[in-house]
């Protein structure tokens, strides 16, 4: 399994001082895909701050796609073992997160797909653009995730619903996602919202 990105390509970018800052997924494709790359670049940078926590912490996208999950084409060259481990670095990115000493806020414009949805209910809160669609396309794929979004998801929207959502691939738009409280609020910019008053960015 290759932990390696192209030596020319960004993984993520961190923006703002002093009180809040903001992680910024950024890839040469404008995707945000959750590669074996990607994801332990920002377990690295994610616990690393938890050390010294800012007073929030906001992860986001570009205005198109917060993160269109992991990358299929990597995924499907995985051995069973490398599959696994795969897995098991999704959920300690998913844990750094939920268990982040500040609060954590994702902040949606776009699509927030797959891998980058449980990356979303990991957050403590979750503010979209009205441009935001969540989905968890999987199933149309035959695939499940394994990085904590079959327990977050129901706690938000309840159990039928997620199932709903996992089971036949549903992509809910940000309205209606604010209706079942898959999110907090909606708001054109969604970054400026979360952050506090007066920080810099």
């Amino acid at each position: 399994m290759s932990s390696i990105a192209p030596a020319d390509e960004a993984l993520y970018s961190i923006e703002g001082s002093g009180s809040a800052l903001i992680l910024r997924l950024v890839s040469d494709d404008r995707t945000n895909r959750l590669t074996c790359a990607r994801v332990q670049g920002l377990i690295a940078v994610v616990e690393g701050l938890a050390t010294r926590a800012p007073s929030r912490l906001v992860i986001t996208g570009n205005a198109h796609f917060f993160s269109a999950g992991a990358d299929l084409n990597e995924i499907a060259a995985l051995t069973g073992q490398e599959a696994f481990r795969f897995a098991q670095m999704g959920q300690r990115l998913m844990t750094a997160v939920a268990s982040f000493p500040s609060p954590t806020i994702a902040a949606v414009h776009g699509y927030c797909m797959g891998g980058g949805l449980d990356l979303a209910l990991a957050c403590h809160r979750r503010i979209a653009a009205p441009n935001a669609i969540f989905g968890h396309r999987g199933a149309a794929l035959g695939l499940i995730t394994g990085w904590g979004g079959t327990q977050r998801l129901p706690r938000l929207i309840g159990k039928a619903r997620a199932l709903q959502m996992f089971l036949a691939a549903e992509k809910l738009h940000a309205t209606r996602a604010l209706r079942l409280g898959l999110v907090d609020r909606l708001a054109d910019d969604p970054v400026g919202a979360a952050m506090p008053e007066g920080a810099d960015r």
